[in-house]
């Protein structure tokens, strides 16, 4: 049985949103697999990469987890320029926090790439008694701004990998397939002076 080559793909992915939305936490349960209850906060950005391999492609992340105080924002553009995707996140235990993530997403808006994938997340279900935020006010929101909505927990890992599964599937997809192979083009026999390196 022939074997399908598998399209190797690079992405830039970059987390924005309030500071203790859960950005570090939903990355570093990914990535290492771990959860700390006491997460110190991020100072400027922290980066990461992982590979996901997909039936489609094999996806290289290189993860941007951005600083979600105020004083960092206006670092945030030097993080999501040129990126392939973004995760805007909030605690969904704080209206404050979805306010704010609103703003995220209105920038990335005005100033993000138009075919960037982007997806809003609402993080911390497992505090669903402490629930500010409603799923349905989430999902619509995301819905009327061309986002994907995902509810997620980096304490309990509830849909961590799905998250990045998701992106990686929505960027195999948009990556454009390239033939294999050089592509020799045939020129006519040029008349007239010729140029050489060293004269």
């Amino acid at each position: 049985m022939a074997k399908t080559r598998n399209k190797n793909i690079q992405a830039k992915l970059v987390f924005l949103g309030d500071m203790g939305a859960g950005k570090t936490s939903l990355v570093s349960r990914f990535v290492r697999g771990q959860f700390s209850d006491f997460q110190e906060s991020t100072i400027g950005a922290a980066f990461f990469t992982q590979v996901l391999s997909l039936n489609e492609a094999t996806i290289k992340l290189d993860i941007w987890d951005t600083a979600g105080q105020e004083r960092y924002h206006s670092l945030a553009p030097m993080y999501y320029r040129g990126a392939a995707a973004a995760v805007v996140v909030y605690d969904l235990t704080s209206s404050e926090s979805f306010e704010r993530a609103k703003k995220w997403v209105q920038e990335l808006q005005r100033q993000g790439n138009p075919n960037l994938i982007k997806f809003l997340v609402a993080n911390k279900v497992d505090l669903e008694e402490k629930r500010k935020v409603g799923n349905e006010e989430g999902e619509l929101y995301a819905k009327e701004n061309g986002l994907n909505f995902l509810e997620t927990s980096a304490k309990t890992a509830h849909n961590v990998n799905e998250l990045f599964y998701e992106i990686a599937k929505k960027l195999a997809k948009a990556a454009p397939s390239r033939p294999t192979g050089m592509k020799l083009h045939s020129r006519p026999q040029e008349t007239g002076r010729r140029f050489f390196c060293c004269s």
